[in-house]
């Protein structure tokens, strides 16, 4: 079997990889929110079947539906498998976002974007160069920095926050397999066929768990973020999915480990204009010293090219 090979234009798929870093960061802020009036497999449902829907007009005004043909020549058990394990990682990651924090959720996601980039390198045969395993390195210990206080309460802390955790990191996974999955795909459909696919796969998955009467009776701000999540998915997949037609998933992989910045800095901000949506959270010098060298790192690891 022939592997999906980069187009090059890795300019795009920088810019790509970037604008999901924002969507992604801001995120779990949004779904901390909806959580408190919404049950998780429904804002899951709705979140899948509004971008379907979308996606679908989308593609249908522009002429590029696919056609039963193009879905002959795709491998039905890889779309199977980064549609299941999608949604796996949907559920996982909401459910540990309800027992954890915004923060915590964004730290312990991050494995997903490593075992994405390990993935590039074993089954798609990425090379790194060494001052990308350097890179690799400074990414490495800055998170150990950065995120000392959370990796602390992993230890110290009990209960639904360890559950929550655990939960987290089985989602990281489960993303990890769906994203090389995803790119393999890229040999035989475009990325918006194939997003289209997995989010009308993700919304049979989770209709029978919804409960629909729940979204005509909420407020406006509640209305509002589940809106904001739903597009954010349709968006933000749509973006990283293309990135991955451009670029190599080890180099995707390492610009989607500045996201945690965006989600820290973004708590900081609505900590102060809305507190009753999110707690403050505090960080000291060495966090924020951890915080320099996880963009150095990533920089390191994305932008130095290869031969």
């Amino acid at each position: 079997m022939s592997l999906h090979q980069s187009s090059g234009r890795w300019r795009l798929g920088l810019a790509l990889s970037l604008l999901t870093v924002l969507l992604w960061g801001i995120l779990p802020i949004a779904l901390t929110v909806t959580l408190q009036v919404l049950d998780v497999y429904t804002v899951i449902w709705f979140r899948f079947l509004v971008s379907f829907f979308l996606l679908a007009v989308y593609l249908g005004i522009r002429g590029k539906l696919p056609k039963l043909e193009q879905l002959f020549f795709a491998s039905g058990k890889l779309l199977a498998i980064a549609t299941i394990f999608l949604g796996i990682n949907y559920f996982f990651f909401m459910q540990g976002l309800a027992l954890t924090s915004p923060a915590n959720a964004e730290v312990l996601i991050q494995l997903s974007t490593l075992l994405l980039g390990l993935g590039g390198l074993v089954i798609f045969k990425e090379r790194y160069r060494l001052y990308q395993w350097i890179g690799i390195s400074v990414l490495t210990c800055a998170y150990l920095l950065f995120f000392g206080e959370q990796l602390r309460n992993l230890i110290t802390v009990h209960g639904t926050y360890i559950l929550g955790s655990v939960l987290i990191v089985l989602g990281a996974a489960a993303w990890a397999i769906y994203a090389l999955a995803q790119k393999q795909l890229l040999q035989s459909l475009s990325s918006s066929s194939i997003m289209l696919i997995i989010y009308g796969g993700c919304a049979l998955l989770f209709t029978p768990l919804a409960r629909v009467k729940s979204l005509f009776i909420l407020d406006t701000l509640h209305l509002g973020m589940l809106l904001f999540c739903a597009l954010n998915t349709l968006i933000a997949y749509s973006a990283f999915a293309e990135s991955l037609e451009h670029w190599e998933a080890s180099r995707v992989s390492a610009v989607l480990a500045l996201a945690p910045i965006v989600t820290l800095i973004s708590v900081g901000v609505v900590s102060v204009i809305a507190p009753y949506w999110i707690p403050a959270e505090h960080f000291t010098f060495i966090a924020i010293f951890g915080a320099a060298l996880v963009v150095t790192g990533s920089v390191a690891i994305a932008l130095v090219k290869t031969d």
